[in-house]
């Protein structure tokens, strides 16, 4: 049996003379603020870890992840992902797809490395995540260039 979820973040950028760094998938990506949160406000991991919960039922952002980012200093959201895969039980990943809106940073000289850093993390071959990123033709606050969307399907497949 399969079954399916999905996943939605957004941030704003910080200011334009922040050094918060831009991560996207775990990515550092150059030439661009950082995005606004508490944590490095990775939208990608995010998305990926909402579309986790919305399988195992079991929401890490908000709760668990203030928790670990407030009193344990944990801003790495990769470290979000992480408690998030611990309540997949019975369930295993088989692919996620990710669609980005942003006007900037420009991704597509940087995609195959977010694709290979969401593989390495959900220990998934490469082929099995796919990356789309748009500007939405400027329609939304994203397309404006006012931060980043990020939303995810993911796949997975019951193994007990």
């Amino acid at each position: 049996m399969f079954v399916s979820s999905i996943g939605q973040d957004s941030h704003r950028f910080e200011s334009q003379d922040s050094l918060k760094p831009l991560i996207l998938g775990g990515v550092v990506i150059s030439g661009c603020p950082g995005l606004s949160g508490n944590s490095d406000a990775d939208v990608l991991l995010h998305a990926i870890t909402n579309a986790i919960s919305g399988i195992s039922g079991v929401n890490i952002l908000g709760k668990v992840s203030d928790e670990l980012c407030l009193k344990e200093g944990i801003t790495d959201s990769r470290g979000y992902l992480s408690e998030a895969l611990k309540t997949l039980k019975g369930y295993r990943i088989v692919h996620v797809s990710i669609s980005i809106e942003a006007r900037r940073p420009h991704l597509a000289d940087h995609i195959l490395s977010i694709r290979s850093s969401v593989a390495g993390l959900l220990s998934l071959q490469i082929d099995h995540v796919g990356l789309t990123a748009t500007t939405g033709e400027g329609l939304t606050s994203f397309g404006k260039g006012d931060g980043i969307q990020a939303l995810v399907i993911i796949t997975a497949e019951k193994i007990n």
